[in-house]
């Protein structure tokens, strides 16, 4: 999924490479446990006349294969080998690689923006999002989605896994729950110059079928690449099996509980 923090003017260059180094491993396995997250934005995005919708932050394409059988799709995002297996999904897409907050598309192009998980991400969200109001058409919904807070969200033992020697980062600063705080979306889109109007909050349980597969896709994310750069890969495989540990069920599958949320907002 896709772009994250560091040097400015963005993200794009720091979050492509880490987030193409499994990108296999991410589409195939860590992409598809957020099905639930994407049915439900798709079916907000549904709620009308057929839609030329942009993606930012699009990953290997789940989502936008998902939208494109009712919509024409165009995706960003910060990682090449993402994007290539997106383009398998759906050649028929216009697949960018690109910063979020510099989009390489003209200006009202499209009646649906979103970014799942994507935002938070941004060297500066506000800028990401200014952006997006600029691709937008008049009165395009621009639908951000985020984590929902931490304390809804049992995959967060295995963020915190990653790094547990390392102090929590400031609220303002990217991170997975960087916009997970209570009112947070709104007071972003307010800042960017859109119009929040409906919020809302989506279960999306991530589940496993055996350690093995659940170790793979957690892996496979951006901030677990970081991770294993600084720290070894052995030294992160053991501590997320250890965060593991709790959400093991019964016949071996492993299951966490999340809680993700999402606003829906207006171009003015």
């Amino acid at each position: 999924m896709s772009t994250h923090p560091s040097s400015p003017p963005g993200s794009a260059a720091v979050q492509g490479d880490l987030w193409s180094a499994r990108a296999q491993d991410w589409a195939d396995i860590q992409e598809i446990v957020q099905r639930p997250m994407f049915t439900a934005v798709l079916q907000e995005m549904m709620q009308g006349p057929h839609v030329d919708l942009l993606d930012i932050g699009c990953g290997s394409g789940l989502f936008a294969a998902m939208a494109a059988a009712a919509s024409r799709v165009a995706g960003l995002d910060a990682s090449g080998a993402l994007l290539a297996v997106a383009k398998r999904r759906t050649p028929q897409a216009d697949f960018r690689v690109g910063e979020m907050e510099t989009l390489p598309f003209d200006s009202r192009s499209f009646d649906v923006v979103t970014g799942i998980n994507s935002f938070q991400y941004a060297a500066n969200p506000v800028n990401a999002l200014r952006e997006a109001r600029r691709v937008g058409l008049p009165n395009a919904r621009i639908i951000i989605a985020t984590w929902g807070r931490p304390e809804d969200c049992e995959t967060s033992a295995y963020l915190a896994a990653l790094g547990p020697s390392s102090p929590p980062p400031p609220p303002n600063t990217p991170g997975p729950f960087a916009l997970s705080q209570d009112g947070a979306l709104a007071a972003l889109a307010e800042a960017a110059g859109l119009l929040p109007q409906d919020e809302r909050e989506v279960e999306c349980p991530f589940a496993y079928p055996d350690e093995e597969t659940a170790i793979r896709g957690m892996l496979s994310a951006g901030p677990a690449v970081k991770a294993i750069q600084e720290q070894g890969e052995d030294n992160v495989r053991e501590a997320v099996r250890t965060g593991l540990a709790p959400f093991r069920t019964p016949s071996g599958a492993y299951r966490m509980r999340n809680r993700f949320r999402y606003l829906v907002s207006r171009n003015p």
